[in-house]
Parts: structure tokens; sequence; C-alpha cells
């Protein structure tokens, strides 16, 4: 008796969570096309609605006149769009790794820069533009700028960091991963700063710490392609593998009876959320706080069943970058304050809350 109710619980909550799933995924487009009407220019809903629709499906509703020109087009379908749409995947990849680098050295304040590879980004950037690293090669190179060094740099660290956690001997476990990851969060860091003070060109620095907060601002079509598959390719990825994810949380002892090798898939998806926030970041800056806090928030409603929890999150960070870009447009007129800004003012507040309510529970189990 008590199982078969346990069995109809458990079936109601999987038709409910599949409820909440479609409800987000409608959420998000709905959020992209409201988020596409604001800003310093006002755009009507029904306007950039029949603009998106007839660029994607080639139906004209309405009148046909601003669907293929005009400055309406062009604000709605090459700016503000692509600005929207890419908040969207970079939330969503941010999410998405900071779930499974949650779940995988099982620490609840683990998030997809713990294995330094932001500071390794932030290297990569800042060589960059204070000493003028595209001087050192030339061609295709030398003309992807920024985006590469931070690229270059975050690989970086994450092959050190790996490296580390492996030496001595013995498998790769979570404390290594965790202790690896802040030796070369800190050497990064350090040589960061260095280059920074001994920069002598404002607009140089300027242009650092800019970037080094997070931006959306470079956002354009040809730009959204490799993050966009690249988000597409490691969803459908970790959606495979979520029966291990669970399996990662009952701990060492438990993995290994029920025959997960775990110090195999801690490097796989190490390696694999490494090389999808590296795209993170040398798209947009370092956009803080949002694979830290998006899966708390949704393990507080969903639980800690990947199931529901990875989608759910993906489709939450999405939402939240998205409006959080609006709050930076729109905050301070002629201003843009930079993302990672805001990302950071909304997600310390609502960790005070969880600390609080003691509603920061990881596994299943709460502190």
């Amino acid at each position: 008796m008590r199982g078969t109710l346990m069995d109809n619980r458990l079936g109601r909550k999987h038709i409910l969570m599949h409820f909440v799933i479609l409800g987000f995924i409608g959420l998000l487009i709905l959020s992209i096309l409201l988020a596409v009407c604001i800003g310093s220019v006002k755009i009507p809903f029904y306007d950039v609605y029949r603009i998106v629709l007839y660029q994607v499906t080639h139906i004209e509703v309405g009148d046909p006149e601003i669907l293929g020109g005009g400055t309406l087009y062009e604000i709605v379908w090459n700016v503000r769009l692509p600005r929207v749409l890419m908040a969207a995947v970079i939330g969503i990849l941010l999410a998405v790794c900071g779930v499974v680098m949650q779940a995988t050295v099982q620490n609840p304040l683990a998030d997809p820069y713990i294995l330094g590879i932001s500071s390794g980004a932030s290297l990569g950037a800042t060589f960059s533009i204070m000493i003028g690293a595209s001087t050192v090669f030339t061609g295709v190179l030398a003309e992807t700028g920024t985006a590469f060094w931070a690229f270059l740099g975050s690989l970086g660290a994450t092959a050190l960091v790996m490296l580390l956690s492996t030496l001595g001997g013995g498998r790769v476990t979570s404390a290594k991963l965790v202790l690896a990851g802040s030796v070369i969060a800190s050497l990064c860091g350090a040589f960061t700063n260095m280059m920074v003070y001994i920069g002598n060109d404002a607009d140089n620095m300027k242009s650092v710490t800019y970037w080094l907060l997070g931006s959306m601002v470079s956002a354009r079509w040809n730009k959204l392609l490799l993050p966009g598959i690249c988000m597409i390719v490691g969803v459908v990825f970790f959606l495979t593998q979520m029966r291990t994810l669970n399996t990662l949380l009952l701990g060492e002892e438990a993995a290994i009876t029920l025959g997960v090798n775990l110090s195999l898939w801690r490097k796989v998806y190490m390696i694999f959320t490494s090389l999808l926030t590296a795209i993170a970041v040398c798209t947009c800056g370092i956009v803080g706080f949002v694979g830290l806090m998006v899966p708390h928030i949704v393990r507080g409603f969903a639980g800690s069943d990947h199931r529901y929890l990875l989608p759910l999150s993906a489709l939450f960070g999405g939402i939240f970058l998205i409006w959080a870009d609006v709050v930076a447009r729109v905050l301070l007129e002629n201003t843009e304050i930079p993302i990672g800004v805001i990302t950071s003012a909304v997600g310390a507040p609502i960790f005070v809350y969880m600390m609080v309510k003691k509603s920061y529970g990881f596994g299943g189990q709460n502190p």
C-alpha cells in the first residue's frame, strides 16, 4: 500500500514537472520577444512579432512595409534580437555547466569558474588588450582578437588544473579538482593584476575592466553561431547523462557500488564544461553568479533529480540572463552597465535569503 502511494506521488510529480518545463519554454520565448521591445527606442510587441515571424517563416502579417527593411526592421532583426538570443544562449550554457559542476565536485558552491576558467580567460584577455598580443600572430589569428586569447587562456587553465589534480597518483577526486582550481585561479589572477599594474594606457585598462565584467554589446548573428551550436551539443549531451549525474550525488562509495567510474566521468564532465564555459567567456566576457545561483533556485522547487533540475536550470538561466541584459541596457540613460554587475547584484541577496531560509540543500539534504 505504501509503495503504491509512493508510486502515485512520483507519477504526479513527473507529470507536474513536465508541465513546468513546458511553461518555462513558453516563458523563455515570451521573454525573448518582450526583451526585443525594450530599449531606448520602444517598439510595439505586435511589430516585433510580425518582423520575427516574417524572417523565420516568410509569413506576412499586417503592413508589409516594415518586414524587410527600414529603421524598425534593423533595430529588431539586426541589433536587438541577436543580442537577446546571445543572452539566452550564454545563460543556458552557464546554468547547465553550473548544474554539472556542482554534481561533479559534490560541492553546492561550485560554479563554471571553479577550475580557474574565468581567471585563465581574464589572463588571456588582459594579455591581448594590454600587451597587444595580436601582433604576435598574423592573418586569421590576429583578427580573432581578445576572444581568441580568452579562449586560449581558459583552455590553458583547464589543462593545468587537470594536470595538477593527477599529481601524486591516485584517482581524480573532487577535493583535488577544487584545490587545483584555486591554485590556478590565484596564479592567473596574480599575472593579470601585474599586467594591469604595469600598463600605462587608460583606454586599455578601461577595456580590460569592461570585458572582465561581461557585456552582450558585441552580439551579432555571425557571432551567435558557435555558442549556439555548443549550447545545443552541450545540453543534448548532458541530458543523456542524467542517470550518471544523479549517481554522483550519492557519493564515492555508493557510485563505486553501482559500477560508476567516478574518476573517468569527473574528467569527462570537467573537460566538457570547461570547453563550454570557455566558449561563453570568450564570447561575452565574464558573467558571474549565473552558474552558481540558478541551480540553487531551481533546486529549491524542483529538487535534486537531474531529470528536472537540468532542463529547468537551462531554461531559467536563459530567462534570467535575458532580463539581466535588459536591466543593464535601460537602468541608466545613455549608459550601459556591464551585465556582470547586474548578475552579481542580484545573486548576492538571493544567496543571503537562501542561507537565512536554509534552502540551500544539495543532493537531497539540507545542512
